[in-house]
């Protein structure tokens, strides 16, 4: 049965303005400058001063004061009611700190990767030396094949049988099991040594026989061949019963086996350079009073185009009298609009910046005065919303991609950012401080004889940290710190 009814629905959508700013808000300061550098590309009405004629008279855009280029951390956000996106945004992705954290970013943001030189990569170091060896026509072929079955870490864990298939169809050759497998045989020969290997254990006795001479060496070959699964599990006094080694004997053996690499594709691999962190703050210790200034890449010269401005004048003048220019006159006035609005989010988000690490900085206060992580204050993302007047949202977007630079070293904000932890006492502390004493619990540890995930919980619970076993095991895996068994050393 059909029924009509009247329903009201409030909805509110981005304005391409505060989009513009959710943009400028994410992007860190070492990808700012060519952010810039495009949006003067794309738009002729903006322009740099630091580019510019110096010689020229600087005169901002019509009905806007000069002086709105200076600003500092205590500004209020009423000049850009227009760009004030808290209102507008909801976001579901909450973390365990009571964060939204946008892993992906936004979905219409454009992904744009920097081409890198290279000079030659991984694959075509293999074929370099295919080239050079003495082989058939048809065993050249194979061994191209196999080169490019090959996976990224060096391993090829095609079958041979499929190898055989796609010679067939794609390259018209007809190979027996045994020419492709003495011709992987070849390539295993190539360097890095372990390349071409079907499996970890095949990987590192290739690695292993280029050395048998070493009489070390030739011991690792039998643990690897024999006692893989021991070896892994770190059950070294199985080893030394069943291969009748004192334990100086076995150090020997083991640490022939760890200086072999499990994925010698990474070994030879074209890899980027790390991107250089350029800090988006600096805060100076003067004397026990904090300093807080933004990176000077933050705040840009930028203005309307006088010469855009005077074409619109007239333009606009000319168009009452002649329709065909109505087009001109839209065409550069959108592009005065977007300088305008360009020109305004850059400067919010300065100041959105400034207000937020400035809140960071009060609430640590004397975390950045020490350095001691054990002054580090519980704090999640609400905290410093509500301290600023901004949506939880925002203040996510500036923690997860900006850093600061701080007498003790440059430091993701994200990272100052904790769960609680109460104590016996009834005082509450930041986790990072429980994961400091664990980290050196761990450190101190006799490494014949690690600590258990069970004693640590106790040495905790001596100290005054009552936590369960189970969120020691969640911090110690968050550190990257194996399980007792595994960290154990001969």
């Amino acid at each position: 049965m059909l029924r009509q009814n009247l329903q009201q629905k409030l909805l509110q959508k981005l304005s391409p303005q505060q989009i513009q700013f959710i943009k400028l808000l994410q992007v860190p300061t070492v990808a700012l400058d060519t952010r810039i550098k495009e949006e003067l590309e794309e738009n002729p009405a903006l322009e740099d001063l630091s580019l510019a004629n110096m010689n020229e008279p600087v005169e901002e855009y019509p009905d806007r004061d000069p002086d709105e280029d200076t600003f500092n951390a205590e500004e209020s956000h009423d000049d850009f009611e227009e760009f004030n996106v808290d209102d507008y945004i909801q976001d579901d992705n909450v973390n365990d700190y009571g964060s939204k954290y946008d892993q992906n970013g936004d979905e219409d943001d454009e992904r744009k990767e920097i081409p890198i030189a290279i000079q030659s990569s991984f694959f075509e170091s293999l074929q370099a030396q295919l080239d050079l060896a003495p082989l058939s026509d048809k065993d050249f072929i194979i061994g191209q094949q196999i080169i490019g079955s090959l996976d990224d870490d060096g391993y090829l864990r095609r079958p041979l049988n499929s190898l055989i298939d796609d010679l067939a169809f794609s390259q018209n050759v007809f190979a027996e099991e045994d020419e492709v497998e003495e011709m992987l045989k070849i390539i295993q020969s190539f360097d890095p040594a372990g390349v071409g290997a079907r499996d970890l254990q095949e990987c590192l006795l290739i690695q292993l026989r280029k050395r048998d001479h070493i009489p070390s060496v030739k011991k690792a070959i039998i643990v690897v061949e024999q006692y893989l699964d021991e070896f892994t599990k770190k059950h070294y006094d199985k080893l030394e019963k069943s291969l009748n080694m004192d334990s100086e004997e076995l150090r020997e053996v083991v640490n022939e086996i760890l200086k072999l690499n499990p994925k010698p594709g990474d070994s030879n691999a074209v890899t980027t350079k790390q991107l250089q962190v350029i800090p988006d703050f600096h805060i100076i210790n003067n004397d026990g009073i904090l300093f807080l200034t933004l990176n000077s890449k933050n705040a840009p010269e930028l203005r309307v185009s006088r010469s855009y401005q005077e074409m619109f004048e007239h333009y606009d003048k000319t168009a009452q009298k002649d329709k065909k220019l109505k087009e001109a006159v839209q065409f550069v006035k959108q592009k005065l609009d977007s300088a305008k609005w360009f020109i305004d989010a850059i400067k919010q988000r300065q100041q959105t910046l400034l207000k937020t690490m400035n809140a960071i900085m009060h609430y640590q206060y004397d975390y950045f005065l020490t350095g001691d992580d054990k002054n580090l204050r519980p704090m999640i993302l609400k905290d410093i919303a509500d301290t600023i007047g901004m949506d939880i949202s925002t203040v996510s977007r500036v923690a997860n991609s900006k850093y600061v630079q701080t007498e003790f070293g440059t430091f993701l904000l994200k990272s100052f950012f904790s769960e609680a932890i109460q104590m016996d006492s009834g005082e509450e502390v930041s986790n990072k401080e429980v994961k400091k004493i664990l980290e050196e619990c761990i450190g101190k540890e006799d490494k014949r004889r690690p600590l258990a995930d069970e004693k640590l919980t106790d040495i905790l619970k001596e100290k005054g940290y009552n936590i369960a076993r189970r969120t020691v095991a969640k911090y110690r895996e968050a550190m990257n710190i194996p399980v007792a068994r595994l960290r154990k050393e001969l």
